[in-house]
Protein backbone atom coordinates (compact mmCIF):
# COMPACT_ATOMS: atom_id res chain seq x y z
CA UNK A 1 0.00 0.00 0.00
CA UNK A 2 1.22 3.64 -0.53
CA UNK A 3 2.64 5.01 2.38
CA UNK A 4 0.40 8.08 1.64
CA UNK A 5 -2.99 6.23 1.27
CA UNK A 6 -5.27 5.83 4.27
CA UNK A 7 -7.95 3.07 4.73
CA UNK A 8 -11.59 3.52 5.59
CA UNK A 9 -13.15 -0.08 6.99
CA UNK A 10 -16.78 -0.49 5.70
CA UNK A 11 -18.73 -3.64 6.46
CA UNK A 12 -21.17 -5.54 3.72
CA UNK A 13 -23.81 -7.49 4.42
CA UNK A 14 -23.73 -10.69 1.69
CA UNK A 15 -27.26 -11.58 2.39
CA UNK A 16 -29.80 -13.90 0.08
CA UNK A 17 -32.83 -13.15 -1.19
CA UNK A 18 -34.63 -14.86 2.09
CA UNK A 19 -35.34 -12.48 4.91
CA UNK A 20 -33.41 -13.42 7.48
CA UNK A 21 -30.61 -12.17 9.73
CA UNK A 22 -27.25 -12.31 8.29
CA UNK A 23 -24.50 -15.59 9.85
CA UNK A 24 -21.23 -13.25 11.45
CA UNK A 25 -19.24 -15.87 9.37
CA UNK A 26 -21.26 -14.20 6.33
CA UNK A 27 -20.12 -10.91 7.17
CA UNK A 28 -17.13 -9.85 4.88
CA UNK A 29 -14.79 -6.69 5.11
CA UNK A 30 -13.77 -4.65 2.05
CA UNK A 31 -11.61 -2.01 2.14
CA UNK A 32 -11.83 0.92 0.09
CA UNK A 33 -8.30 3.47 -0.43
CA UNK A 34 -8.60 7.11 -0.18
CA UNK A 35 -6.12 9.24 -0.63
CA UNK A 36 -4.08 11.58 1.79
CA UNK A 37 -3.50 14.42 0.24
CA UNK A 38 0.43 15.82 1.61
CA UNK A 39 0.36 19.43 0.89
CA UNK A 40 4.04 21.25 1.84
CA UNK A 41 5.52 24.62 0.45
CA UNK A 42 1.80 25.05 -1.53
CA UNK A 43 2.26 21.78 -3.94
CA UNK A 44 0.47 18.34 -3.55
CA UNK A 45 3.43 16.34 -2.91
CA UNK A 46 1.27 12.87 -4.02
CA UNK A 47 1.70 14.41 -7.29
CA UNK A 48 5.27 14.80 -7.96
CA UNK A 49 8.53 11.99 -6.78
CA UNK A 50 9.82 13.78 -4.14
CA UNK A 51 14.03 14.08 -3.03
CA UNK A 52 14.61 15.65 -0.23
CA UNK A 53 18.52 16.64 1.05
CA UNK A 54 20.78 19.41 2.36
CA UNK A 55 23.13 21.23 0.37
CA UNK A 56 26.57 19.27 0.29
CA UNK A 57 30.29 20.87 -0.02
CA UNK A 58 31.37 21.42 -3.43
CA UNK A 59 26.95 21.21 -4.55
CA UNK A 60 25.82 24.31 -6.94
CA UNK A 61 22.87 24.98 -8.10
CA UNK A 62 23.48 23.86 -12.21
CA UNK A 63 24.62 20.63 -10.96
CA UNK A 64 22.22 19.57 -9.14
CA UNK A 65 19.14 20.49 -11.98
CA UNK A 66 21.74 18.82 -14.29
CA UNK A 67 22.00 15.69 -12.19
CA UNK A 68 18.53 15.66 -12.27
CA UNK A 69 17.59 16.40 -15.87
CA UNK A 70 16.86 20.06 -16.43
CA UNK A 71 18.28 21.77 -19.22
CA UNK A 72 21.18 24.17 -19.25
CA UNK A 73 18.96 26.75 -21.00
CA UNK A 74 16.29 26.91 -17.98
CA UNK A 75 19.36 27.31 -15.58
CA UNK A 76 20.61 30.05 -17.00
CA UNK A 77 17.70 31.36 -17.55
CA UNK A 78 17.72 31.09 -13.66
CA UNK A 79 21.10 32.19 -12.63
CA UNK A 80 20.95 35.27 -14.76
CA UNK A 81 16.99 36.30 -14.54
CA UNK A 82 15.62 35.71 -10.77
CA UNK A 83 19.23 37.39 -8.92
CA UNK A 84 17.38 39.53 -6.89
CA UNK A 85 15.07 36.58 -5.90
CA UNK A 86 17.54 33.76 -5.61
CA UNK A 87 21.12 34.31 -6.53
CA UNK A 88 23.00 30.52 -7.54
CA UNK A 89 25.67 31.75 -5.97
CA UNK A 90 25.00 31.78 -2.46
CA UNK A 91 23.66 28.52 -1.97
CA UNK A 92 24.83 27.56 2.01
CA UNK A 93 26.44 24.11 2.60
CA UNK A 94 23.72 22.73 5.22
CA UNK A 95 20.66 24.60 3.97
CA UNK A 96 17.84 21.81 3.31
CA UNK A 97 16.06 21.55 -0.35
CA UNK A 98 13.53 19.64 -1.69
CA UNK A 99 13.19 18.93 -5.75
CA UNK A 100 9.76 17.67 -7.07
CA UNK A 101 10.38 15.41 -10.17
CA UNK A 102 7.89 14.30 -12.43
CA UNK A 103 6.72 10.67 -12.02
CA UNK A 104 7.21 9.66 -15.28
CA UNK A 105 10.00 7.50 -16.23
CA UNK A 106 12.26 10.50 -17.06
CA UNK A 107 12.45 12.34 -13.18
CA UNK A 108 12.75 15.39 -14.75
CA UNK A 109 12.92 18.04 -11.82
CA UNK A 110 10.18 20.42 -12.23
CA UNK A 111 10.47 22.32 -8.98
CA UNK A 112 13.27 23.60 -6.26
CA UNK A 113 12.89 24.61 -3.27
CA UNK A 114 15.42 26.06 -0.89
CA UNK A 115 14.95 26.71 2.90
CA UNK A 116 16.58 30.63 3.43
CA UNK A 117 15.66 29.43 7.27
CA UNK A 118 13.13 27.43 9.57
CA UNK A 119 10.10 30.22 7.89
CA UNK A 120 11.43 31.37 4.41
CA UNK A 121 11.99 29.58 1.49
CA UNK A 122 12.42 30.61 -2.03
CA UNK A 123 10.13 28.39 -5.36
CA UNK A 124 12.30 27.90 -8.51
CA UNK A 125 9.30 26.73 -10.78
CA UNK A 126 10.31 25.43 -14.09
CA UNK A 127 7.54 23.64 -15.28
CA UNK A 128 6.77 25.70 -18.36
CA UNK A 129 8.24 29.26 -18.45
CA UNK A 130 10.02 29.65 -15.64
CA UNK A 131 9.29 31.45 -12.22
CA UNK A 132 10.92 32.24 -9.16
CA UNK A 133 9.41 33.69 -5.55
CA UNK A 134 9.87 33.64 -2.26
CA UNK A 135 6.82 32.82 0.25
CA UNK A 136 6.68 31.80 4.65
CA UNK A 137 5.74 28.80 6.05
CA UNK A 138 2.62 29.54 8.18
CA UNK A 139 3.59 30.18 11.90
CA UNK A 140 2.29 30.53 14.71
CA UNK A 141 3.22 33.08 17.36
CA UNK A 142 2.69 31.47 21.17
CA UNK A 143 2.68 34.73 24.13
CA UNK A 144 5.32 33.46 27.12
CA UNK A 145 5.96 34.46 30.45
CA UNK A 146 9.40 33.78 31.86
CA UNK A 147 10.87 34.65 35.36
CA UNK A 148 13.42 33.70 37.98
CA UNK A 149 15.47 34.40 41.01
CA UNK A 150 19.20 34.07 39.86
CA UNK A 151 21.66 32.12 41.52
CA UNK A 152 24.44 31.87 39.95
CA UNK A 153 23.73 33.70 36.43
CA UNK A 154 21.35 34.58 34.36
CA UNK A 155 21.53 32.19 31.78
CA UNK A 156 21.86 29.16 34.38
CA UNK A 157 18.32 30.68 35.42
CA UNK A 158 16.57 30.56 32.06
CA UNK A 159 18.45 27.16 30.87
CA UNK A 160 17.47 25.04 33.51
CA UNK A 161 13.45 26.06 32.80
CA UNK A 162 14.30 24.82 29.53
CA UNK A 163 14.15 28.31 27.42
CA UNK A 164 15.57 29.24 24.24
CA UNK A 165 19.61 30.66 25.32
CA UNK A 166 18.67 33.75 22.45
CA UNK A 167 15.75 35.14 25.39
CA UNK A 168 18.95 35.26 27.12
CA UNK A 169 20.77 37.64 24.93
CA UNK A 170 17.87 39.09 24.38
CA UNK A 171 16.94 40.26 28.02
CA UNK A 172 21.19 41.33 28.27
CA UNK A 173 20.81 43.60 24.94
CA UNK A 174 17.54 45.29 26.73
CA UNK A 175 19.47 45.97 29.60
CA UNK A 176 22.99 46.45 28.15
CA UNK A 177 22.86 49.92 29.87
CA UNK A 178 21.52 49.67 32.96
CA UNK A 179 22.86 46.63 34.07
CA UNK A 180 26.24 45.49 34.25
CA UNK A 181 25.77 41.55 33.84
CA UNK A 182 29.09 40.32 35.27
CA UNK A 183 27.67 42.22 38.43
CA UNK A 184 24.29 40.52 39.13
CA UNK A 185 24.10 39.59 42.83
CA UNK A 186 22.40 36.62 43.82
CA UNK A 187 18.14 37.03 44.54
CA UNK A 188 18.33 39.81 41.55
CA UNK A 189 14.98 38.50 39.85
CA UNK A 190 13.37 39.31 36.17
CA UNK A 191 10.37 38.35 34.75
CA UNK A 192 9.81 38.17 31.10
CA UNK A 193 6.84 38.81 28.05
CA UNK A 194 8.11 37.21 24.77
CA UNK A 195 6.66 34.83 21.94
CA UNK A 196 7.72 32.12 20.81
CA UNK A 197 7.38 31.02 16.70
CA UNK A 198 6.19 27.40 15.70
CA UNK A 199 5.88 25.77 12.16
CA UNK A 200 2.97 23.70 11.73
CA UNK A 201 1.64 24.34 15.60
CA UNK A 202 4.18 22.17 16.49
CA UNK A 203 8.15 22.78 15.33
CA UNK A 204 9.71 25.59 17.11
CA UNK A 205 11.33 28.03 15.35
CA UNK A 206 12.90 30.66 17.57
CA UNK A 207 11.83 33.40 20.14
CA UNK A 208 11.05 36.62 19.06
CA UNK A 209 12.88 39.88 20.58
CA UNK A 210 11.47 40.51 23.92
CA UNK A 211 7.94 42.79 24.35
CA UNK A 212 8.55 43.63 27.49
CA UNK A 213 10.61 42.64 30.95
CA UNK A 214 10.96 43.76 34.32
CA UNK A 215 14.26 43.22 36.37
CA UNK A 216 15.15 43.67 39.80
CA UNK A 217 19.13 44.27 40.90
CA UNK A 218 20.12 45.29 44.04
CA UNK A 219 16.59 45.82 45.15
CA UNK A 220 15.94 48.63 42.55
CA UNK A 221 13.01 47.81 39.85
CA UNK A 222 14.26 48.08 36.24
CA UNK A 223 10.74 47.96 33.33
CA UNK A 224 11.32 47.47 30.16
CA UNK A 225 8.80 48.10 27.28
CA UNK A 226 9.31 47.63 23.56
CA UNK A 227 7.61 50.24 21.48
CA UNK A 228 7.40 51.42 17.95
CA UNK A 229 8.42 55.36 18.75
CA UNK A 230 9.46 56.10 14.99
CA UNK A 231 7.00 54.94 12.37
CA UNK A 232 8.36 56.31 9.54
CA UNK A 233 11.64 54.20 10.21
CA UNK A 234 10.39 51.62 11.63
CA UNK A 235 12.33 51.62 14.84
CA UNK A 236 11.56 49.77 18.01
CA UNK A 237 13.37 51.06 20.77
CA UNK A 238 12.75 49.80 25.04
CA UNK A 239 12.07 52.49 27.41
CA UNK A 240 11.16 52.30 30.90
CA UNK A 241 7.88 53.19 33.07
CA UNK A 242 8.54 56.82 33.01
CA UNK A 243 9.46 56.72 29.20
CA UNK A 244 12.63 57.03 29.09
CA UNK A 245 15.22 55.32 26.52
CA UNK A 246 17.20 52.54 28.23
CA UNK A 247 19.29 52.55 24.93
CA UNK A 248 22.55 54.97 24.63
CA UNK A 249 23.52 56.48 21.75
CA UNK A 250 26.49 53.86 21.91
CA UNK A 251 27.13 50.15 22.80
CA UNK A 252 29.95 49.70 25.32
CA UNK A 253 31.59 47.44 22.42
CA UNK A 254 31.67 46.46 19.38
CA UNK A 255 31.20 42.44 19.86
CA UNK A 256 29.17 40.80 22.19
CA UNK A 257 32.04 38.18 23.57
CA UNK A 258 35.55 39.33 23.20
CA UNK A 259 37.81 40.91 26.28
CA UNK A 260 39.68 44.39 26.20
CA UNK A 261 43.10 43.58 25.11
CA UNK A 262 44.68 47.24 24.21
CA UNK A 263 43.02 50.95 25.26
CA UNK A 264 43.66 53.84 23.18
CA UNK A 265 47.26 55.00 24.11
CA UNK A 266 49.25 58.12 22.56
CA UNK A 267 52.50 57.09 24.76
CA UNK A 268 52.37 53.96 23.17
CA UNK A 269 55.90 52.15 22.67
CA UNK A 270 56.77 48.93 21.15
CA UNK A 271 59.79 46.16 21.09
CA UNK A 272 59.45 45.68 17.53
CA UNK A 273 60.27 49.55 16.76
CA UNK A 274 63.17 49.96 19.17
CA UNK A 275 60.72 51.63 21.77
CA UNK A 276 59.55 54.73 19.97
CA UNK A 277 56.99 55.70 20.36
CA UNK A 278 54.20 54.63 18.00
CA UNK A 279 50.45 56.24 19.22
CA UNK A 280 47.55 53.46 19.31
CA UNK A 281 44.73 55.85 18.48
CA UNK A 282 41.97 52.47 18.72
CA UNK A 283 40.71 50.13 21.06
CA UNK A 284 41.60 46.70 20.97
CA UNK A 285 38.68 43.78 21.49
CA UNK A 286 40.25 40.77 21.18
CA UNK A 287 38.06 38.01 20.46
CA UNK A 288 37.79 34.67 18.03
CA UNK A 289 38.02 34.88 14.05
CA UNK A 290 34.57 34.76 12.93
CA UNK A 291 33.25 36.97 15.74
CA UNK A 292 30.51 38.98 14.94
CA UNK A 293 31.84 42.69 14.80
CA UNK A 294 28.35 45.18 15.63
CA UNK A 295 27.46 48.66 14.93
CA UNK A 296 28.09 50.52 18.42
CA UNK A 297 25.06 53.08 16.82
CA UNK A 298 22.92 53.73 13.84
CA UNK A 299 24.76 55.35 11.19
CA UNK A 300 25.76 55.19 7.34
CA UNK A 301 28.70 53.40 5.69
CA UNK A 302 30.78 55.84 4.52
CA UNK A 303 33.73 53.16 3.65
CA UNK A 304 33.77 49.42 3.48
CA UNK A 305 36.90 48.38 1.92
CA UNK A 306 40.70 47.36 2.16
CA UNK A 307 44.05 49.03 2.80
CA UNK A 308 47.16 48.53 4.04
CA UNK A 309 47.81 48.26 7.62
CA UNK A 310 43.92 48.23 8.29
CA UNK A 311 43.18 45.25 6.70
CA UNK A 312 39.49 45.05 5.64
CA UNK A 313 37.37 47.78 7.40
CA UNK A 314 34.24 49.12 7.96
CA UNK A 315 33.48 53.23 8.58
CA UNK A 316 30.13 54.59 9.65
CA UNK A 317 29.34 57.90 9.75
CA UNK A 318 26.82 58.38 12.84
CA UNK A 319 25.97 62.28 12.63
CA UNK A 320 27.67 65.40 12.74
CA UNK A 321 29.79 64.98 15.32
CA UNK A 322 30.38 61.37 15.86
CA UNK A 323 31.83 58.17 13.57
CA UNK A 324 33.30 55.24 14.20
CA UNK A 325 35.85 52.48 12.45
CA UNK A 326 36.43 48.61 12.50
CA UNK A 327 39.66 47.33 11.42
CA UNK A 328 41.02 43.70 10.36
CA UNK A 329 37.75 42.86 9.44
CA UNK A 330 37.73 38.92 7.71
CA UNK A 331 34.86 39.83 5.91
CA UNK A 332 32.51 43.04 6.01
CA UNK A 333 28.76 42.08 5.82
CA UNK A 334 27.92 46.25 4.95
CA UNK A 335 28.46 48.48 1.85
CA UNK A 336 28.65 51.98 1.54
CA UNK A 337 26.17 53.79 1.70
CA UNK A 338 24.23 51.55 3.69
CA UNK A 339 21.98 51.95 7.05
CA UNK A 340 23.18 50.20 9.82
CA UNK A 341 21.13 49.87 13.02
CA UNK A 342 22.32 49.69 16.23
CA UNK A 343 23.91 46.09 16.88
CA UNK A 344 23.39 45.31 13.56
CA UNK A 345 26.46 42.57 12.39
CA UNK A 346 28.65 44.36 9.82
CA UNK A 347 31.51 42.41 9.36
CA UNK A 348 33.34 39.22 11.40
CA UNK A 349 36.51 39.57 13.12
CA UNK A 350 39.28 38.23 11.37
CA UNK A 351 43.21 39.12 10.87
CA UNK A 352 44.10 41.10 8.11
CA UNK A 353 46.52 43.85 7.89
CA UNK A 354 48.84 44.55 10.86
CA UNK A 355 48.03 42.49 13.36
CA UNK A 356 49.52 40.05 15.75
CA UNK A 357 45.81 37.96 16.37
CA UNK A 358 42.58 38.03 15.43
CA UNK A 359 40.39 41.16 17.32
CA UNK A 360 38.81 44.81 16.08
CA UNK A 361 40.67 47.53 16.65
CA UNK A 362 37.42 49.97 17.19
CA UNK A 363 38.50 53.90 16.13
CA UNK A 364 36.26 56.57 17.89
CA UNK A 365 36.22 59.67 16.12
CA UNK A 366 34.36 63.05 17.62
CA UNK A 367 34.15 66.31 15.54
CA UNK A 368 36.75 64.75 13.17
CA UNK A 369 39.41 63.90 15.68
CA UNK A 370 40.10 60.42 16.75
CA UNK A 371 39.07 60.01 21.13
CA UNK A 372 38.94 57.28 23.58
CA UNK A 373 36.01 56.12 23.66
CA UNK A 374 36.34 54.98 27.05
CA UNK A 375 36.75 58.27 28.43
CA UNK A 376 34.05 60.03 26.47
CA UNK A 377 30.76 60.74 28.36
CA UNK A 378 28.97 59.35 25.10
CA UNK A 379 25.13 60.59 24.70
CA UNK A 380 22.26 59.18 25.13
CA UNK A 381 20.03 57.76 22.56
CA UNK A 382 16.96 60.02 21.96
CA UNK A 383 14.15 60.38 23.94
CA UNK A 384 10.64 59.22 22.88
CA UNK A 385 9.20 62.24 21.67
CA UNK A 386 6.30 64.43 23.92
CA UNK A 387 3.56 64.27 21.20
CA UNK A 388 3.59 60.32 21.90
CA UNK A 389 4.73 60.18 25.54
CA UNK A 390 1.13 60.35 26.98
CA UNK A 391 0.01 57.41 24.04
CA UNK A 392 2.44 55.37 25.05
CA UNK A 393 2.36 55.49 28.74
CA UNK A 394 -1.17 54.29 27.88
CA UNK A 395 -0.43 51.84 26.19
CA UNK A 396 2.30 50.39 28.65
CA UNK A 397 -0.68 50.22 31.48
CA UNK A 398 -2.05 46.98 31.05
CA UNK A 399 1.60 45.10 30.08
CA UNK A 400 2.76 46.42 33.09
CA UNK A 401 -0.10 45.01 35.15
CA UNK A 402 0.42 41.69 33.59
CA UNK A 403 4.22 41.75 34.41
CA UNK A 404 3.75 42.88 38.11
CA UNK A 405 0.71 39.46 38.38
CA UNK A 406 4.14 36.97 37.35
CA UNK A 407 5.13 34.61 39.82
CA UNK A 408 9.20 34.04 40.20
CA UNK A 409 10.07 30.91 39.30
CA UNK A 410 11.87 29.49 41.63
CA UNK A 411 14.33 26.06 41.39
CA UNK A 412 12.76 22.94 41.91
CA UNK A 413 14.93 22.04 45.06
CA UNK A 414 13.51 25.60 46.60
CA UNK A 415 10.18 24.47 45.90
CA UNK A 416 10.70 21.17 47.82
CA UNK A 417 12.13 22.62 50.93
CA UNK A 418 9.04 25.10 50.75
CA UNK A 419 6.79 22.27 50.55
CA UNK A 420 8.68 20.06 53.26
Amino acid sequence: MHKYWGAILVLVFLTSCREEEPNPEEIAIKTIEEPVILKQYGFNLNDFSVLQDTVKSGDSFGELMLKNKVDYPKIYKVSEQFKDTFDVRKIVVGKPYVILKSKDTSETAQIFIYENDRINYTVIDMRDSVIAYKKRKEVKYVEREVSGIIETSLSEAILKQGIDYNVTNNLANVYAWTIDFSRLQKNDKFKVIYKEKYINDTIYAGAEPIDAAYFEHNGTPLYAFSYEADSLKNITDYFDDKANNLRRAFLRMPVEYGRLSSRYNLKRRIAYYGYKVRPHKGTDYAASVGTPILATADGTVTESTRRGGNGRYVKIRHNGTYSTQYLHMRKQNVRRGDFVRQGDVIGWVGMTGNTGGPHVCYRFWKNGRQVDPLREKLPEAEPIAETIKVKYLEHIIPIKEQLDCIEFFESLNEELLTLN
